[in-house]
């Protein structure tokens, strides 16, 4: 997946890829701690009957064929020398090699966490994923009459586009790996001291509105709302 020969040396960026993902295997276990539900071991000892298990094969058979699970990466040098200072992203002098447009970098040198995270990487991968907007329209309809069903498929929509990027990192891992480099943990805006706004520019770069049609609010929130940008560390 990874082609680490397509960064140009003038831009710093690497072609944009887009994938339709094949479903992965839902973890009803990561479903019911999304909803914040105890695992069935430790229900059984409350002893009754357990309306969850129905509840549960309900919602997996109401979203049968209702995602769709789709991503898009870019392969994005860190350029620490060009562009970047101690004082963040300097735009005239990157615009003065040519590197203007890449401002994602200066959200980047803002987070003390994710620059430590980064501190050994010489390039990252930035991608966004998501698994469509009908679970959202599936909420909609039942979070004010039947809000446990509601829980539900929130926690599934959560745990389908997780499960997604799981899968992706797997892949892009496997790649780097039999390139000869190091791939660090996946790191999402709104953890630690990444800001949100971030978003903005990720889903820029990305073209993620027209390719992947995820949107994002005035107030950063992302459309599909099971949707997930992240960055990853890449060391040669």
């Amino acid at each position: 997946m990874i082609d680490f020969k397509s960064i140009n040396p003038v831009t710093g960026m690497g072609v944009p890829v887009y994938l339709e993902g094949q479903a992965p295997l839902v973890d009803r276990d990561e479903v019911l701690r999304y909803a914040g539900i105890a695992s069935k071991e430790m229900r059984a000892g409350l002893g009754g009957d357990d309306p969850l298990d129905e509840l549960y094969d309900d919602v997996m058979e109401q979203c049968r064929g209702i995602f769709s699970y789709r991503l898009g990466y870019r392969h994005i040098s860190l350029m620490k020398d060009v562009g970047m200072s101690s004082s963040g992203y300097d735009e005239s002098q990157a615009a003065a090699a040519g590197m203007s447009g890449m401002p994602l970098l200066a959200y980047f040198k803002r987070s003390k966490n994710l620059m430590k995270s980064l501190s050994c990487c010489d390039e990252v991968i930035v991608f966004a994923a998501t698994v469509g907007a009908g679970i959202d329209r599936l909420i909609k309809r039942y979070e004010r009459n039947e809000p446990a069903r509601a829980l539900m498929l929130q926690a599934l929509g959560a745990e389908r586009v997780e499960a997604l990027c799981d899968m992706c990192e797997y892949e892009l891992r496997s790649d780097a790996n039999a390139a000869g480099s190091k791939m660090y943990p996946r790191y999402s805006p709104g953890y630690g001291d990444l800001s949100i706004e971030v978003q903005t520019e990720m889903l820029r770069v990305l073209d993620a509105e027209r390719r992947l049609g995820i949107t994002l609010s005035q107030s950063y929130l992302m459309s599909p709302s099971k949707s997930v940008t992240a960055v990853i560390g890449l060391q040669r």
